[in-house]
C-alpha cells in the first residue's frame, strides 16, 4: 500500500470518528445558517410583522438551548438527521482529499528536493506550493462529493423547512378567516387539523427524489460555486498545519535533548489552530452554500429565496444585512476546531500504526527470505 493510499484511509477513518462526535453541533449549526430573518424592510407597510411571524413561537438562539429544543421536539434522532449519508460523505471526502493531497504533496517534495540538488533552494516546500497542492486536492474532492452534502443539508434542515411550510399554511388560514369573516369555531377546527398533521418520513431517498424533482441532476451540485471557492478553507488550514508542524520539527531538530517526535497533543493543538484560522476566513461562503443547498421554502418570503450564488449574496445583504453571513459562527468554530483536532490526531496515529505494521511486515519478509 502506497503512502498516499495509507493517508487516504487514515483520513477517512479520522474523519468518520470526528463526524460522529461533532454531528449534533453540525446539525444545529446548519439550521442556524439557513434560518432567515428579514430586516425591517420586509415587514408590513405599517411596520408590523407578517401574520405568521406574529403567531410564531420564539426560538432560542443559544446553541445549547437549541440542542435541548431539538431533543424535546424531535428526539435524539433529530440531532443525527442525515448521519448515514454524512458518514459516507465524510469517508469519501477525507479519503479523496487525503489521497490526492498526499499524491501532489509527494510530487511537490520531489520537485523541492530536485531544486535543492541543483542548488536552487533548501529542499523544503514553500507556502505557495502547499496552497496549490491543497487547492487541487480540494477541488477534486468537491466535484466528486458535492451531491452527498446536498442530501445531508436537506436532511438536517428538513424539519426547519416543514415548520416554515406549516407557518405559511397557518398564515393562509388566518388571512382567509380575515377576508371571509370565518367564525372562530371553524377557524379553530382548521388550525387544530393543521396542528395535528404529523411530519412525513424523510430519509436519504426522499431527499434525493426531492432534489431531483426540483432541479434534475444539476440540483445535486447546488452550491458548487461557493463550495469550490471554499477550497481555500482546507488550503489555508493545511498551510497553517504544515507550517506549524514544520516549525515544531525544526525546533526538535535544533534541540538535541529529548524526543524529536511530535506528540499527539501537539498535533491536536496544531489542527485546532489551523482549522480556526480557516473557518474565520471562509465562514460567509459556508452560509451561502448551506442556504443554496437547503429547501428554499425555509425562506418563507420570496425575497429570502435564492436562485443562485450571486442572488443569495445580494438578497442576504439587502434583506438581512452583513450579520447574516456569520449566523451560527460560534457553533461552527467549536465544532470545526474540535472536529479537526480529533481528525488530525487520529489520522496521524493511524498513519503511524500503518508505518509500524508495514515495517514489521517488511522485516518479517526479509527474515523469511534469509
Amino acid at each position: 500500500m502506497s503512502n498516499a493510499v495509507a493517508n487516504g484511509f487514515a483520513g477517512a477513518g479520522g474523519g468518520i470518528i470526528a463526524q460522529i462526535i461533532t454531528y449534533p453541533l453540525q446539525t444545529v449549526n446548519t439550521r442556524q445558517q439557513t434560518e432567515r430573518v428579514a430586516k425591517k424592510g420586509l415587514r408590513n407597510s405599517d411596520g408590523s410583522l407578517p401574520t405568521s411571524k406574529r403567531h410564531e413561537v420564539a426560538r432560542p438562539t443559544n446553541t445549547l438551548l437549541q440542542i435541548i429544543q431539538v431533543i424535546r421536539t424531535e428526539g435524539w434522532g433529530g440531532l443525527y438527521s442525515g448521519l448515514k449519508p454524512s458518514l459516507l460523505g465524510t469517508a469519501a471526502s477525507q479519503g479523496v482529499y487525503y489521497y490526492f493531497y498526499q499524491v501532489f504533496k509527494n510530487r511537490a517534495e520531489a520537485i523541492a528536493a530536485a531544486r535543492r540538488d541543483e542548488g536552487r533552494g533548501d529542499g523544503t516546500v514553500g507556502m505557495l506550493s502547499w496552497l496549490v497542492v491543497a487547492a487541487i486536492a480540494g477541488s477534486l474532492n468537491v466535484l466528486f462529493t458535492n451531491p452527498i452534502w446536498v442530501l445531508v443539508t436537506r436532511m438536517q434542515t428538513h424539519t426547519q423547512a416543514e415548520r416554515k411550510i406549516m407557518e405559511e399554511r397557518r398564515e393562509a388560514l388566518l388571512r382567509e378567516a380575515s377576508e371571509r369573516s370565518l367564525v372562530d369555531s371553524t377557524l379553530s377546527d382548521k388550525l387544530a387539523e393543521l396542528d395535528s398533521e404529523k411530519p412525513r418520513p424523510y430519509g436519504t431517498l426522499h431527499a434525493a427524489r426531492e432534489v431531483y424533482n426540483e432541479a434534475g441532476i444539476a440540483g445535486f451540485w447546488k452550491g458548487i460555486v461557493p463550495t469550490l471557492i471554499m477550497v481555500c478553507n482546507p488550503s489555508i488550514q493545511f498551510t497553517i498545519y504544515e507550517s506549524l508542524l514544520k516549525h515544531l520539527r525544526r525546533k526538535r531538530a535544533a534541540n538535541k535533548q529529548g524526543s524529536k517526535n511530535i506528540t499527539s497533543l501537539e498535533v491536536f493543538l496544531s489542527g485546532a489552530v489551523a482549522k480556526l484560522g480557516a473557518t474565520l476566513a471562509t465562514y460567509p461562503l459556508l452560509v451561502v452554500k448551506s442556504r443554496l443547498q437547503a429547501k428554499q421554502e425555509i425562506g418563507g418570503n420570496i425575497s429570502l429565496r435564492y436562485s443562485g450564488t450571486l442572488d443569495a449574496i445580494i438578497k442576504m445583504i439587502r434583506y438581512e444585512g452583513l450579520p447574516a453571513f456569520y449566523k451560527g459562527m460560534s457553533t461552527k468554530i467549536v465544532q470545526s476546531v474540535f472536529g479537526a483536532s480529533v481528525l488530525f490526531m487520529i489520522k496521524e496515529e493511524l498513519v503511524k500504526l500503518y508505518m509500524m505494521l508495514a515495517h514489521k511486515s517488511q522485516k518479517a519478509i526479509l527474515n523469511l527470505v534469509k
